[in-house]
């Protein structure tokens, strides 16, 4: 009988990690180094749409971390947030995040969340999870004092919030799956682990 792969997560993404922890999922961590921005204006400069973008950027780094653990099943992840036709990189300071903020309020937006699988250097699965957010119309003040109290949490995240703290308060819809918003397909995942006999089912 073989045995089971071992699950490697390429990404030092904490909320991802909890979410396989909080699943039961066993995995170890090796965080795939890559230079995202030079990928991603290479693609934006092909023309390459948000989702492609956020699946190519997964491929990578499960691509990079398979080369060094062939025999382990290297998960990849990476999500992108399109507004107005356009990719939305991370805010390198608060004035930069209450400018895309001020700007994303009382509008609609996008995430996609991608996820790719590699074994022995070669892709074996792919998904791309889109949700849809709408952002309440929140006043100046209230932006000024969520970014007083959560900069140093969400400097890191796409749109400079995070759903599971307190930027859940700054929307009034959402159209999609939760986990997606959070970075991580789960539930398409949960079901490929379980197909390939890596999780029980």
């Amino acid at each position: 009988m073989n045995s089971r792969p071992v699950l490697v997560l390429a990404s030092g993404s904490q909320i991802r990690q909890q979410l396989l922890r909080n699943a039961g999922v066993p995995f170890e961590v090796s965080v795939a180094r890559i230079d995202e921005e030079s990928v991603r204006s290479a693609l934006l400069g092909e023309g390459a749409r948000p989702r492609e973008v956020a699946d190519a950027l997964a491929e990578g780094k499960a691509r990079k971390v398979s080369l060094k653990r062939p025999e382990a099943m290297v998960i990849g992840c990476d999500q992108v947030l399109s507004f107005e036709g356009e990719l939305v990189s991370k805010a390198e300071s608060p004035e930069e995040a209450r400018a895309l903020l001020s700007r994303m309020r009382g509008e609609r937006h996008k995430l996609l969340s991608a996820v790719v699988l590699y074994e022995n250097g070669e892709p074996k699965w792919r998904h791309v999870g889109e949700a849809r957010l709408e952002m309440n119309d929140v006043s100046d003040a209230y932006l000024d004092a969520y970014l007083a109290r959560n900069w140093d949490s969400v400097r890191d995240a796409v749109g400079c919030y995070k759903l599971e703290e307190e930027g859940v308060r700054l929307f009034s819809r959402i159209d999609g799956d939760y986990f997606t918003v959070l970075g991580l397909p789960l539930l398409p995942l949960l079901a490929y682990l379980s197909l390939r006999g890596v999780i029980a089912s």
